[in-house]
């Protein structure tokens, strides 16, 4: 499990600190589980398939990496992103999208559909490149 452990946490770019944080332990805490020096416990286990959205078969047992993650479907995709955006506290890009959010929701319908045409040319444009 200590590999897994490392590898989930390298696939989500995070340092121990950081990962540690997300479900409330040390980072010291977690270098000994990559350590294989101490195996978390189910209640860490549990914290850790919540809040990342990792497949407790997978962290337990092994398996594919393609089977790391527990499949969402679009909306809960859409939520677990509004989630994380909501719960950033120091991320400029998060807090220029939530200020994003508010002024499109202040606009009327007619600015709306400019920005919707506006953003809908530049991803055209960036898929045709």
């Amino acid at each position: 499990m200590n590999e897994r452990l490392r590898k989930l946490r390298k696939t989500l770019d995070l340092t121990q600190r950081e990962f540690g944080e997300r479900i409330g332990v040390k980072g010291n805490t977690i270098a000994q589980y990559e350590l294989g020096r101490n195996e978390p416990i189910d209640a860490v286990l549990s914290l850790i398939c919540r809040e990342f959205n990792v497949n407790e078969d997978w962290l337990r047992n092994g398996g594919s990496d393609e089977d790391m993650f527990i499949k969402l479907s679009e909306d809960e995709e859409l939520a677990m992103y509004t989630q994380m955006l909501l719960d950033s506290t120091d991320d400029i890009m998060a807090d220029m999208i939530k200020d994003f959010i508010v002024v499109y929701e202040k606009l009327d319908n007619d600015s709306k559909q400019v920005l919707k045409n506006v953003a809908k040319s530049l991803l055209d444009k960036a898929n045709n490149k």
